[in-house]
């Protein structure tokens, strides 16, 4: 019996992915920065290789216009997308988390915000806010006349790195993220040790990037002087970085040949920035 392809091996440790799940890290990774928008029937190439069928795709399809995460340009008899309003709105800032190697500056200060509506909640928890009692929300940065205006959000000090790294234990889910982190490396590390066939780069870098996604956006990016000691996510986001690198020539390689927009081929990618390409 031959051996698993690289894909098929991930697809064997992690499972399949949620189909409309994965089409918004395609557009994320793959076709925002070229341009927005992509052939229906270039998508349905990439996702063959997840073993998605055409019923699978226009049904996700269907659903992720209708929530306004795409919209649809039709062109004679092709189907053609690109982000819809909510896509637009969410992609900016989840790239930033997403594809960053180090934190962010943190100034020293926590920023408290006390709120029990469920809508500002949901507004602290998009700027990476954590919860460390009832009302009570925490977060590391932003300007406080910038965060969202039903809460009320106060600088503070703490009085030592001590009771600094205890709120930030309390505030966020660390050791559930650690294990994430862990999971993920124990996954991608043996992409390292084989030379995937040129066909698998681009879903084996979007399988890299949706796993990816999927812990960063729940990461709040806590400086080096509040992490938990032997912090496994320092691992997991340079093991990210050089799987990306590694994979990016050979995908957008595939990009250009396959990839089709209303004006033709796809435009040149701008990855500038992505795990410091």
């Amino acid at each position: 019996m031959s051996e698993p392809s690289a894909l098929d091996a991930l697809t064997q440790r992690l499972g399949p992915p949620r189909i409309a799940s994965l089409i918004v890290t395609i557009w994320g990774d793959a076709v925002a920065p070229r341009g927005g928008s992509l052939w229906l029937g270039s998508l349905q190439a990439i996702l063959d290789q997840f073993g998605c069928n055409p019923g699978q795709v226009r049904t996700a399809m269907s659903r992720l216009t209708e929530e306004g995460w795409l919209a649809r340009n039709r062109v004679g008899r092709n189907s053609f997308h690109r982000l819809g309003p909510r896509g637009e709105a969410a992609f900016g800032a989840a790239a930033r988390r997403i594809y960053r190697t180090q934190p962010p500056d943190w100034d020293g200060r926590f920023r408290l915000a006390m709120t029990t509506d469920p809508a500002v909640v949901e507004a602290l928890v998009a700027s990476q806010f954590g919860q460390v009692a009832a009302g009570l929300w925490i977060g590391l940065r932003g300007d406080p006349a910038e965060l969202p205006a039903a809460a009320t959000v106060l600088l503070a000090t703490p009085r030592s790195l001590a009771e600094a790294r205890d709120l930030a234990a309390r505030a966020w889910p660390l050791d559930a993220i650690a294990a994430a982190h862990e999971r993920f490396t124990g996954a991608f590390a043996a992409l390292e040790r084989v030379v995937p066939a040129p066909a698998e780069a681009l879903p084996l870098r979007l399988r890299l990037v949706h796993e990816w996604r999927r812990i960063a956006l729940r990461d709040p990016a806590l400086p080096a002087a509040l992490l938990p000691d032997g912090w496994p996510g320092r691992e997991a986001a340079a093991l990210a970085a050089r799987l990306y690198a590694r994979l990016v020539p050979a995908a957008e390689a595939w990009l250009d040949r396959e990839g089709r927009a209303e004006a033709g081929r796809l435009p040149a990618a701008d990855l500038a920035g992505r795990f410091d390409l």
